[in-house]
């Protein structure tokens, strides 16, 4: 039977926090903290982060200011402009990294795209959001495309009503337990769940189970095996 899947795109379909980790590694070389190790700056920025994605949302420019606010809070030594500049200048290079579509990934979605409905969503900055799925070349397997600012419970069944989907025939596909599987699974869809050795930690949860149907993959080349 022809399925509804709803696929994310960060950490599922192409690298994404892999990026992100990168530039902290550099934002805490350059901090240079006299007492605190990089985990407890890590932990003073995702303070930051968890506060600042309610008001300003995802994406490397919200990084960036959050960087720049983190190295204000934390910084030993006189605050300067061109420090800020070099500071937020970490999260500004992520927009120049190659793209690193997931192995497997393009020849499923190629498969899949033929079997059944492909919706792809995902949330952050629109405009920075398109440029991935555009650079990416992935674009093409799906018939549709939404960025939302949260995906949240209310988001997936806006989604459903407005695409026509079903319930019990509808799968959302991702890496997140806080944006993909949870929101999803208390809406009433069903979810498909390939963890992610980086998956941010904001994203980190543990899946809370509903009526719909949870299913564990390893990999998202296994998805062939099951749709």
């Amino acid at each position: 039977m022809r399925q509804f899947l709803i696929i994310d795109a960060d950490d599922t379909l192409w690298e994404n926090n892999i990026y992100f980790e990168r530039a902290f590694e550099e934002f805490a070389e350059f901090l240079n903290h006299s007492s605190m190790p990089a985990r407890e700056v890590r932990d003073v920025l995702d303070e930051i982060e968890a506060a600042n994605a309610r008001i300003h949302g995802y994406g490397s420019m919200n990084f960036a200011r959050n960087l720049r606010q983190c190295y204000q809070h934390l910084a030993e030594r006189e605050v300067r402009e061109d420090d800020l500049k070099i500071v937020m200048g970490f999260a500004e290079r992520i927009l120049e990294c190659p793209m690193e579509v997931i192995e497997g990934v393009a020849e499923t979605l190629e498969y899949l795209s033929s079997r059944h409905d492909l919706t792809l969503f995902t949330k952050g900055h629109s405009e920075e959001q398109k440029l991935k799925i555009d650079r990416s070349g992935l674009g093409v397997f799906f018939g549709h495309t939404a960025i939302v600012k949260e995906k949240d419970a209310a988001a997936y069944r806006k989604l459903m009503e407005e695409r026509g989907m079903a319930p019990d025939r509808t799968w959302m596909i991702g890496n997140s337990p806080k944006s993909d599987i949870n929101p999803a699974l208390a809406a009433g869809l069903n979810a498909v769940f390939i963890p992610h050795a980086h998956t941010w930690i904001l994203e980190k949860q543990d899946i809370i189970p509903d009526s719909g149907r949870l299913l564990v993959l390893e990999r998202f080349g296994d998805l062939r095996r099951h749709f």
